[in-house]
Formats: C-alpha cells, structure tokens, sequence
C-alpha cells in the first residue's frame, strides 16, 4: 500500500506517483490495486472539478491502480442549493463523456447531480468502465435535518442494486461483486443488508460527511460513527469497504476526509487518510473475500426465510391497521 499526498487543486502541479506496482499474471491473480481520491471539489464547478478528476485518473492509472473512487458530489460540490439544477449533467452530456473517456483502462466512480428526462434531480454516484457509464447508484436516504436540506433540492433513489465490477486494468478470473451505498445510505443498516443479500463483495461508499461533534478531545463524533460503521459492514458482511469522503469547506463547514479501505475481516488496510487533499492506493484481493467467508460463514447462514416472513408479517399488520 502507497499514500501519496495530493496538493490543494489551487496549486499548478501534482507530485509523481510511485512507479506503478507489478501485477502478478499468472492463473492465481486475484489481487487488484485501488485509488482513493480525497479531494476539495469547488462548488458549483464542474469544469474545474473534471479538470482536477481527469488529472488524478491519470494519476492513479500511472500508479498501477485498476479503479479510482472521487467523493460524494465529486464533480460539483457539496452545499449547491439553487445551483441544483445549474450543474445537474444528464447521462451522454459533454462532461460526462469525457469522464467516461477516462475510463477506457481505468475504472472510475465519481459523484454529480444527475437530471432525469422528467427533470427530477438525483444525487448520484456513476460507475464508469470502458468508455462508458456502467452503473449508477442513485442516493436514497436524503438527510434533511441539521446541516442538510437533500430532499428540498433533490428526488430519492430507490433502489440498492449489486453490479459486476470490470476492473479493466486487472488480470482477475472474473469481475467483482459491487455495490455502492452514498453517505447517508450507510446510516440505515437495510441498505448495505440488501447489498449484502445480492452477493457484493467490495461496499464502496463515497461521501461528503462534515466534521460535527467535537468529542474525546479534537476527535470529531462523526469520525467515530464513520469508523465503527466501516468496520463494522465489512466484518458482518466479510466485504472490503472502500470510503471516499471528500474535505476543504464550504458555507463555513469543514469536510473532515478519513478516506479508508478496510478487509472483509473489518480491520483497516491502513490508516485512514487526513483531513487535507490526498490520493491513496491500497491493494486488495479477491481470494481474501472467500478466505473470511470460510472462516465466519456468516452470509451462508442468514436466515433470509425468517426475513422475509416477518417483512411480509409486519407489511401485512400495517395494511390492516
């Protein structure tokens, strides 16, 4: 594993990236590098913030990374209230075929406001491999409560769908399990349950938390609850979580960072990033995912009879009362 510090998009030029990293070819290749780019998008941007997106693909793919995962709301920022519909993309715009240029040999996640052909408003989270847009997760849970005010500005997703991960820059024997679960969505232990139910392998999570909660000294409480629930996820449903969380300020709030990938054992691969603009490379493998599954079969012995009898119980009560 390798961390390289990004500098602040405000300066010209970004250090070289280590020589990228030898991948093994041979029949037991299972493993694969990934990048976390934790960056201070500008708000309301778009042009400057793919700018500073294709720069760190680059990056990224140099360093021998096959995917590169960008925050929450990566390509316009955070607090955009009326600039909602300003920066929102539709799927084949201009911007976001470039982004998907990009993508031909490097697989990329990266968040925008994305319009429907009805002019809903969504905040989204693509996937891109190969050229193309290869899956999007639409935010459902839209936090509207201290700091936030989503669901005045955008419409919910609904719906939390597994896909198979390319990876085009890797050698692996077949594609990952994926399922991408945006901020708040991490707060709502369904969420990353039916991800789980649908065979994911690799949870990745971009978001845009700010640092709220001052406790335990300067620890930010946020922080804290990002840490149990990280680890947590990854151990309960032996999956690598990979966390994006952007930083810089906005409207006076401070976006804390702590990017981090952590094992299906739920241990942290390394420390999380800081507060300051950062891409961080990490490596996982696929055959530790079947390793963890071995030793806690936890998955192999959920109970998704009983689930479902009781969902179905408990639907039923409500249409009666």
């Amino acid at each position: 594993m390798t961390v390289t510090q990004a500098p602040p998009a405000s300066q010209p030029s970004s250090p070289p990236l280590p020589e990228p990293t030898t991948l093994r070819r041979d029949g037991d290749y299972t493993d694969v590098v990934v990048a976390l780019a934790q960056i201070a998008p500008r708000l309301g941007d778009v042009g400057s913030n793919l700018d500073r997106h294709l720069e760190l693909i680059a990056q990224a793919a140099a360093g021998g990374a096959a995917l590169v995962v960008f925050p929450e709301l990566s390509l316009t920022g955070y607090f955009l209230k009326d600039l909602v519909p300003d920066v929102a993309l539709r799927e084949h715009s201009e911007e976001l075929e470039r982004l998907a240029a990009a993508s031909d040999g490097v697989d990329v996640v990266a968040g925008c406001v994305l319009e429907s052909e009805d002019a809903r408003f969504h905040n989204a989270s693509l996937y891109l491999s190969g050229g193309r847009v290869h899956h999007i997760h639409r935010k459902v849970y839209l936090p509207t409560y201290g700091l936030f005010d989503e669901a005045r500005y955008f419409a919910q997703g609904d719906r939390f769908r597994t896909f198979e991960a390319p990876l085009a820059a890797a050698a692996a024997p077949r594609p990952w399990r994926a399922g991408m679960l945006v901020c708040e969505d991490m707060w709502h232990p369904t969420a990353a349950t039916l991800l789980a139910r649908q065979g994911v392998e690799l949870l990745i999570c971009p978001s845009a938390s700010p640092g709220r909660g001052v406790v335990r000294g300067h620890a930010l409480g946020t922080a804290g609850s990002y840490d149990a629930m990280t680890s947590t996820y990854a151990q309960l449903f032996t999956s690598y979580l990979l966390f994006c969380n952007r930083v810089g300020f906005e409207d006076g709030v401070g976006f804390w960072g702590g990017s981090r990938a952590l094992g299906p054992d739920g241990r942290l691969l390394a420390e999380p990033a800081g507060g300051d603009e950062a891409l961080v490379l990490h490596r996982i493998d696929l055959a530790a995912v079947r390793r963890a599954r071995i030793a806690n079969p936890l998955l192999r012995d959920e109970r998704h009879d009983i689930n479902d009898a009781e969902t179905d119980r408990l639907r039923h009560r409500r249409a009666r009362n």
